[in-house]
């Protein structure tokens, strides 16, 4: 058994998601216990830096260097914190704070050669929150930078999570979607589980076979910046989607926003708020006044895009549709969002991962634990049909205090 603090903060940047977790085997046979689990908002001024580089402010080398620091303090605290009353940690696997994320250019595995070529520009991503400091601060070797090798082999380095969720969440007679709801969406699909899959086959060859995941597109990342600007930043989420229920979503304007090339683009794909942030956001309020909408109406077709993007998602990319879907993340509380997927995929169950075992709130977080751990063991933990990799690789930066791995 090894005890590992997990620590994300996600696309919608609402705090650090921290979990600490027992980690127990490898892949076939893994089970993790979640010990504490806890959200560390960020400072209101951090927070509002983050958001504005995230929007493409412009910073210098010196201002990215102290941005870099204090996130990785942020991140350290609450490392610092989870286990406070626990028995120490023996590892730190951090994801960081991304603050860019701009997929390959050509996202066919089969044109991208070992070295780049003109037709095939390499992705690239940023995460703030450098390892090296947390492992200092803590004193707790810290595994960071998890996308860059899987980017490196010529991956989107996105979503990481998929074959985690083949370890912890597949099931013998069931196809499932695991739905992950933060300022992004992203879909891990896990065909029906063969027993005979969990010998002693490797689980990149067995238990990865039919697995897929990919970013859906937006889905809180609109819904919150709708919120902020219809309440003049008193609100930052539309609390349960109370606000959304109240509207009426227009069908015609999300017909025209599902229109954007993203949601016709094949896996493997990724997305961030490069693409839908606060430009996107500003179109749709454009576009929005045509209808007459209300902000309530602005709030409800903005949802019904959500809904929508993953219905599409599902109806056009997976090899057949789920028997269940498990929803995660933030979005997974927004009782109104819920609703209108569970109308919309009528009739495939919609529960959440939380009523499988695995925390809607940590989950995340346990998984960039599970990643720590297996990098340390020297265990791959990237699916290749998921990234668009060339091969599997292992994932993330080991930065040593003074325990040694050796």
């Amino acid at each position: 058994m090894t005890r590992v603090i997990g620590l994300i903060s996600g696309t919608s940047v609402d705090g650090i998601d921290a979990a600490l977790v027992d980690v127990v085997g490898s892949q076939t046979d893994l089970k993790v216990q979640l010990v504490a689990g806890k959200t560390f908002p960020y400072p209101a001024n951090l927070r509002s830096q983050i958001l504005s580089v995230c929007s493409g402010s412009a910073l210098s080398v010196p201002e990215l260097a102290q941005l870099d620091d204090a996130i990785a303090q942020e991140f350290a605290t609450a490392a610092l914190t989870i286990q406070a009353e626990y028995d120490k940690a023996e590892l730190i696997g951090s994801h960081g704070q991304t603050v860019y994320h701009r997929p390959p250019g050509n996202t066919e595995r089969s044109s991208c050669s070992a070295a780049p070529s003109p037709g095939c520009e390499m992705g690239y991503s940023l995460q703030l929150g450098r390892g090296a400091l947390i492992a200092q601060l803590t004193g707790i070797t810290t595994v960071s930078n998890f996308r860059s090798a899987d980017i490196a082999a010529g991956g989107q380095g996105a979503p990481l999570v998929p074959i985690v969720d083949a370890c912890l969440l597949a099931e013998p007679n069931l196809r499932l979607c695991i739905q992950n709801m933060g300022g992004i969406g992203n879909v891990t699909y896990l065909p029906a589980r063969r027993d005979e899959e969990f010998g002693d086959k490797p689980v990149v060859s067995s238990l990865g076979d039919g697995v897929l995941g990919w970013d859906t597109g937006p889905a809180n990342s609109l819904l919150d910046l709708a919120v902020q600007h219809f309440s003049g930043g008193t609100l930052t989420i539309d609390e349960g989607g109370a606000w959304a229920a109240s509207g009426t979503p227009c069908q015609a304007l999300v017909e025209d926003w599902l229109a954007e090339e993203f949601f016709r683009q094949a896996p493997p794909k990724s997305t961030g708020r490069e693409l839908f942030g606060v430009d996107y956001f500003d179109r749709c309020l454009v576009e929005a006044q045509g209808y007459n909408l209300s902000p309530a109406d602005v709030l409800a077709t903005l949802t019904e895009l959500t809904v929508a993007s993953i219905v599409h998602s599902y109806q056009t990319f997976l090899p057949a549709m789920p028997d269940r879907v498990l929803l995660c993340g933030g979005g997974s509380h927004n009782l109104y969002l819920k609703r209108r997927l569970q109308t919309q995929l009528h009739p495939v169950q919609v529960l959440t991962t939380s009523e499988a075992g695995l925390s809607v709130d940590f989950k995340e977080a346990i998984a960039f634990a599970v990643l720590a751990a297996w990098r340390v063991r020297g265990i791959p933990g990237n699916l290749p049909q998921v990234t668009g990799a060339r091969t599997s690789v292992l994932l993330g930066e080991i930065n040593s205090c003074w325990h040694s791995w050796a």
